[in-house]
């Protein structure tokens, strides 16, 4: 299957994130998650989800659609694993809070993360992200990333423009 925008399939796993460090695992040893369906992540966050074939990038026409549709004219790719150069710096700039003025886009190519998003409430929604997932989330909302108990992710970024990433902190 091409890529298509799965709002009624409910493939990518999102839910209610208490803020904390605490694994996954330990947070639901008391309290299980709270899930939160593409429609309600949309409606509360703004955020734009799709699955892609990604061992068949060449040939995805809506892909390409997508990236005319909104004008993304740059695409690198950033990969993040235990043990790679800096991996304290990086996993620091992702990690804490932050927004942009643009969209920022994320496909995930390889493994799997989190990006944890604040809602219209100012709530954590955690977002589990894997290979073939594709979000879209809109210029400024609070979010961040960081790697699961995996720690390795490939994902491609796309850009309007001079690829520009100024992230701007939450203040404490």
């Amino acid at each position: 299957r091409k890529l298509q925008n799965l709002s009624s399939l409910k493939m990518v796993r999102a839910w209610i994130h208490d803020g904390s460090d605490k694994s996954d695992f330990e947070l639901h040893q008391t309290d299980p998650p709270q899930f939160v369906d593409l429609e309600n992540l949309k409606k509360r966050t703004g955020i734009i989800y799709y699955k892609v074939d990604v061992d068949d990038l060449g040939h995805e026409k809506v892909l390409a659609d997508i990236i005319k549709t909104h004008g993304y004219d740059y695409q690198d790719d950033v990969t993040c694993e235990k043990g790679m150069k800096d991996e304290q710096a990086i996993h620091d700039k992702f990690y804490k809070e932050h927004i942009h003025p643009d969209e920022e886009i994320r496909l995930i190519t390889d493994g799997s993360g989190y990006f944890d998003v604040r809602d219209d409430k100012d709530q954590w929604i955690r977002i589990e992200c894997v290979k073939g997932d594709m979000l879209i989330l809109p210029g400024g909302i609070f979010h961040r990333f960081c790697l699961d108990e995996k720690k390795y992710i490939k994902a491609n970024r796309y850009f309007t423009g001079v690829p520009v990433w100024t992230p701007y902190y939450r203040s404490d």
